[in-house]
């Protein structure tokens, strides 16, 4: 090891390698993308340095391990780089402004998309737009208004365009939006937001690495080292691989293909065979974690127990019948892939739990970690119990609550909104738990998510306290509990030499910071395989 030194050098106030027992070491030496070494003295490691190797003294700095996102879309966040940033507007003129303006520049019949990451509670009217108000921005071009990634709003021209009417059916498991009087009026949820989004033209390649490349910088600048993207079509993987190759990629990317939208296990199958030629040409920047599939909706539309307080006559919407999700989660695992399936509403937890035991039961020995469950957002102490002693593993989003609790409590009510990600429940109950943003529902950054794990605080105030877990715990639901539910832990998660060196540097200890503090705390460095990602000039 003397002989060949060190890459880099860090000497600093405190390297935090999570290791149980381990106490914090003071420096951490970096040869190629691994950890080479690291020592509770500062000067410990200052035999590796040679002539080529870069020394950082930041004697008042923490380094932690980078941190996983385990449910985001990156993918979307890269669109957005290029579309209208309505989430900046406070009203809806100030919305149709943004787009009246996109569209005083773009030629006639082009297709306008807006970013993702907007409430409508945020708008003075506390309302979504309707296709009238966006055809007073252009009835010339299409307009996609997206919110998340369960509600599309579109003007006059895009209805035209996929030939929706008053008379069009709405599809299994979607919503096709009309006012009181029976009009349209432009909204589309859920399995209706593909009649329109499949006339989309694909965006310019450049573009949309350029997006990619600007998305992943502002993850890598909020301490995301790693990102689990939950929506991910073979076009986009084409295009992740694109962005690979061009190396501007700022964040490792695990990626699940979408199998939402699917009708039937003959384009399941198509889906699975086109996905084959990205098994083994992995590497450790990207690759295909497995499948996505969709059982409820978000928050107009998870699958509940018990009906809506806005509307007792509704329960939310499963997406598939259960012996047809059976059938199709099955025919992923037995080509080897893992699965991921959104779950929401408590209905849906439990008939996802059904169904996953199915599964398991039909397929003895499939391997830890095979079927993931997505959200559990509504989840009691006896579906916790059951997903726990079935193994299944689940990634839970403390931002989407914290950004959407004002509209969830429309919906479900206090005491549900409460409830829901019960962090503290799915721990004591021995599950493994892995905590994401949910982006663009919920807001991404490390430390403003386990400042919401930690505090249970959101737009309306505190929901929920009992279910609030520590720091510590917080922490590692983003790194070592992350990487297991990835399969990762021997390459990433903590500090340890032969480890891949991802790390982030704060100017201060996380762990010391006010809960009001800790928030919008933002580290200072971003490295991913000893290579800066933050900032990188």
């Amino acid at each position: 090891m003397t002989e060949h030194g060190a890459d880099l050098l860090i000497r600093a106030a405190a390297v935090h390698t999570l290791v149980p027992g381990q106490r914090p070491q003071r420096a951490l030496a970096v040869r190629g993308d691994r950890i080479a070494a690291l020592s509770p003295d500062p000067d410990g490691l200052d035999h590796l340095v040679t002539a080529r190797t870069e020394v950082r003294d930041l004697p008042g700095a923490t380094v932690l391990p980078a941190f996983d996102d385990t449910h985001t879309h990156l993918v979307l966040a890269g669109h957005s780089a290029h579309d209208v940033p309505v989430h900046l507007a406070r009203s809806i003129p100030e919305l149709l402004d943004l787009i009246r303006e996109r569209a005083a520049r773009t030629p006639e019949g082009q297709w306008i998309r807006t970013t993702t990451n907007w409430q409508e509670l945020n708008l003075a009217e506390r309302r979504m737009p309707t296709a009238a108000e966006l055809d007073r921005a252009t009835d010339r071009h299409p307009v996609l208004l997206k919110r998340g990634g369960h509600n599309d709003v579109v003007n006059g021209c895009a209805l035209r365009l996929a030939g929706i009417t008053e008379h069009t059916p709405a599809p299994a498991g979607g919503v096709i939006g009309r006012d009181a009087d029976g009009r349209l009026n432009g909204r589309l949820i859920d399995n209706a937001m593909p009649l329109v989004e499949r006339l989309l033209p694909p965006a310019d390649p450049a573009q949309r690495i350029d997006g990619l490349r600007l998305a992943s910088a502002q993850y890598a600048a909020t301490g995301i080292g790693t990102v689990r993207d939950c929506a991910v079509s073979p076009e986009d993987y084409a295009v992740l691989l694109a962005t690979r190759a061009a190396g501007a990629l700022n964040t490792r990317v695990r990626a699940l293909i979408s199998a939402i939208g699917l009708s039937g296990t003959a384009q399941l199958a198509g889906l699975l065979d086109a996905m084959e030629e990205w098994r083994y040409g992995a590497d450790p920047w990207l690759r295909v974690w497995g499948v996505k599939f969709g059982l409820d909706g978000g928050l107009e539309a998870g699958a509940t127990e018990q009906p809506y307080a806005c509307d007792h006559a509704y329960s939310g919407t499963l997406l598939w019948e259960p012996a047809a999700l059976a059938e199709a989660v099955e025919a992923v695992v037995r080509r080897g892939w893992r699965v991921g399936t959104h779950a929401y509403g408590d209905r849906a937890v439990r008939v996802l739990l059904d169904v996953y035991e199915q599964v398991l039961a039909r397929n003895p020995g499939l391997p830890a970690g095979t079927l993931v469950m997505e959200h559990g957002g509504l989840a009691g102490p006896a579906q916790r119990a059951r997903a726990a002693a079935l193994g299944i593993p689940v990634t839970i989003q403390q931002p989407l609550l914290h950004d959407t609790a004002e509209v969830e409590r429309e919906f479900w009510g206090p005491e549900r909104v409460a409830a829901l990600f019960p962090a503290r429940g799915w721990l004591d109950q021995g599950a493994l738990v892995a905590a994401g943003s949910d982006f663009p529902v919920g807001r991404f950054g490390a430390m403003r998510s386990v400042w919401g794990l930690t505090t249970r605080q959101t737009v309306i105030g505190v929901q929920g306290p009992e279910h609030a877990i520590s720091y510590r715990e917080a922490v590692a639901l983003h790194t070592t509990s992350a990487v297991r539910l990835l399969g990762e832990e021997a390459l990433r998660g903590s500090l340890t030499a032969g480890r891949l060196a991802d790390l982030t540097v704060w100017d201060r200890d996380p762990a010391d910071c006010p809960p009001q503090e800790l928030r919008d705390l933002l580290p200072s460095h971003t490295l991913l395989g000893g290579r800066p990602v933050h900032p990188t000039d």
